[in-house]
């Protein structure tokens, strides 16, 4: 970064406008005044790592966004001029390709819920490509989190240990794995997600010993592609060395739960539904409206869905003309640029489990200039309330999500594979 900010300087005293007016003062102190200058063209674009104030829908996580603003900053600053091995971007979603990531939006700071806990979420692609024969899941995993996550931590954990508020801090790292199949080398992204409570960061950042960075580390949690997977100490550090292998636990079995009783979805259930939510509802409606698109002449209600209750939302989902293509191409922009967003906002209206299955979001895809009529496509991404608190507790991705719902283009059971569909060509 000093190069940098050298460059910066020798760039900012090569303009005539600045020579002429440093000419009759050019002094190492006028020097150190520049490159102060430099360090503050550098903020605006580390600005753009840390997500706007305006943009979070939760009061409570706005005010700490916009308290804390210039501590992010520092943050995406000090991640920024880190030297990773490989080249490391902020990132709003996970499994970019370099070449989409150069063009995505990187602004990924910023506090958020996980499992009910506020936490200082940094998300972020790494593309370092690990080889699928010479490293397990676990090496791979122990390696990111080594190389981008406790950097990422000693930066972040300092800066922000003075706020009580923040319960937890969570980290989304998306890494590349290489195998061949058939003598064909083939990468795909493996995406790890690591959530480590205030005390545990701050005892974890400060440690000089390996037994307390590893004491730290039992108090974390960390899962590869949605599943748990326990961290352990590198191979070759002396905890790893002289801990014995915990004994065999027996695990007695435990005879299967019995199915739940089937759901009444008679039209008096539902109607009772409809009445012990509508409070909640009508809030859901004025509070999300502006980002949610609801239809006015259809407000959500409960339906029948395969024999469970459902609430339907009925949304709008306008897409610019540059969009255009597969109808799978449209699913899946409308699910990422639209519906994603909702979920997590929406689920904190119905904290515990609520007495219905699961939320249809039923939308109509429109192009930009496209005409009102015979201009748009209907959707519905139906998922059960179990699959949409995962995905609210970052336990599962997108995808992961699609492919435990249901998809409906036109009223027509769909698979959807959002990487693949997103980048087909327009038809």
């Amino acid at each position: 970064m000093a190069h940098a900010l050298v460059r910066a300087a020798s760039a900012l005293l090569a303009t005539p406008s600045v020579e002429r007016s440093l000419d009759a003062a050019r002094t190492s102190a006028c020097a150190t005044t520049v490159i102060v200058g430099a360090l503050f063209l550098a903020v605006p674009f580390c600005r753009a790592q840390v997500l706007s104030p305006p943009e979070i829908l939760d009061p409570e996580l706005r005010e700490l966004q916009q308290k804390h603003m210039t501590e992010l900053k520092g943050v995406a600053v000090a991640i920024s001029s880190h030297p990773f091995p490989y080249r490391f971007y902020f990132s709003r979603k996970l499994d970019l390709t370099e070449e989409q990531e150069r063009l995505a939006d990187q602004r990924s700071i910023q506090f958020a819920r996980f499992r009910n806990q506020i936490v200082l979420q940094i998300t972020g692609n790494y593309f370092a490509a690990y080889s699928g024969e010479l490293l397990k899941k676990e090496d791979r995993a122990r390696q990111t989190f080594d190389d981008v996550m406790l950097p990422i931590l000693k930066a972040a954990v300092p800066a922000m240990q003075q706020e009580q508020a923040i319960q937890n801090f969570a980290l989304e790292i998306s890494h590349h794995v290489r195998k061949k199949t058939i003598g064909v080398t083939t990468e795909r992204a493996e995406n790890v997600v690591l959530s480590i409570p205030r005390d545990a960061a701050i005892l974890l950042v400060s440690a000089s010993t390996a037994a307390e960075r590893q004491s730290a580390l039992q108090q974390a949690a960390m899962f590869v592609d949605s599943q748990p997977l326990a961290l352990g100490p590198p191979r070759d550090s002396p905890v790893a060395e002289s801990a014995p292998p915990p004994p065999p636990v027996p695990v007695a079995v435990k005879p299967a739960p019995p199915p739940p009783p089937a759901r009444d979805t008679s039209p008096d259930s539902l109607k009772a539904l409809q009445a012990a939510w509508q409070d909640t509802l009508n809030r859901v409606v004025r509070d999300l409206d502006a980002s949610a698109r609801f239809v006015g002449y259809a407000p959500p209600s409960f339906i029948n869905f395969r024999k469970g209750a459902y609430l339907q939302l009925s949304i709008t989902t306008p897409l610019p003309a540059t969009a255009a293509g597969s109808r799978y191409r449209l699913a899946a922009l409308a699910f990422d640029e639209h519906i994603a967003h909702l979920i997590r906002p929406l689920m904190a209206y119905f904290k515990d489990d609520p007495n219905f299955d699961g939320i249809d979001f039923s939308t109509s895809i429109r192009l930009g200039g496209a005409a009102e009529a015979g201009g748009s496509m209907a959707v519905e991404y139906v998922f059960s309330i179990a699959a949409l608190r995962r995905y609210e507790q970052y336990d599962c991705t997108g995808q992961d999500l699609i492919n435990s719902g249901f998809i409906l283009i036109n009223g027509e059971r769909v698979g959807l594979d959002l990487q693949s569909a997103e980048t087909r060509a327009a038809r």
